[in-house]
C-alpha cells in the first residue's frame, strides 16, 4: 500500500498566468497536505525551473500569453527525452483535451476547477509516477 506522507512528499508546480487560479490550487494541494508545492504566473520559467527541480507533477495551464500550455510541453519532452511528461493540463477548452494528451500531458482537468476531482486526479498520477519511476520501496514483502 502507497503511504500518504510518500504521495504528499511530491515536488509539484503550478503554471498559470491567472493569480486566482494558482492561489486557488495552492490553497487547496497544501491544504490537503502537500509540502513542496511551487508555483509561476510565467510559462517561459519552467523547463528550467524543471531541470532544477525534477517536478514530480506540473500543472500546467494551456492557454497563457507569451507561451502557451503546449509550448512548454514541447520544451519538457526536450528535458525528459522520450520518458512521459509530468503533466496535468488545465483548459476551459474541450476542444484541447485530446490535443493536450497527444502532445505528452498524462490527463487534463477543467476550469472551473471542482476541487474534489482536482485532489483526487493529482494523487492518482502521483501515485502511478512515483511508483514507476521506483521512488517507493517494493510494496509486496
Amino acid at each position: 500500500m502507497i503511504e500518504s506522507g510518500d504521495v504528499l512528499k511530491a515536488r509539484l508546480l503550478i503554471v498559470d498566468d491567472q493569480v486566482a487560479n494558482i492561489r486557488l490550487l495552492e490553497k487547496l494541494l497544501r491544504g490537503a497536505g502537500y509540502v513542496s508545492v511551487a508555483t509561476t504566473l510565467d510559462p517561459r520559467q519552467v523547463c528550467e525551473a524543471h531541470r532544477k527541480n525534477r517536478y514530480d507533477l506540473i500543472l500546467l495551464d494551456l492557454q497563457m500569453p507569451v507561451m502557451d500550455g503546449f509550448e512548454v510541453m514541447a520544451g519538457l519532452k526536450e528535458i525528459e527525452k522520450g520518458a512521459s511528461l509530468p503533466v496535468l493540463v488545465v483548459t476551459v477548452q474541450p476542444s484541447y483535451r485530446l490535443r493536450a494528451l497527444r502532445a505528452g500531458a498524462r490527463d487534463f482537468l477543467s476550469k472551473p476547477f471542482e476541487l474534489a476531482e482536482v485532489l483526487k486526479r493529482v494523487r492518482h498520477m502521483l501515485e502511478i509516477s512515483l511508483f514507476a519511476s521506483g521512488s517507493w520501496p517494493a510494496l509486496l514483502h
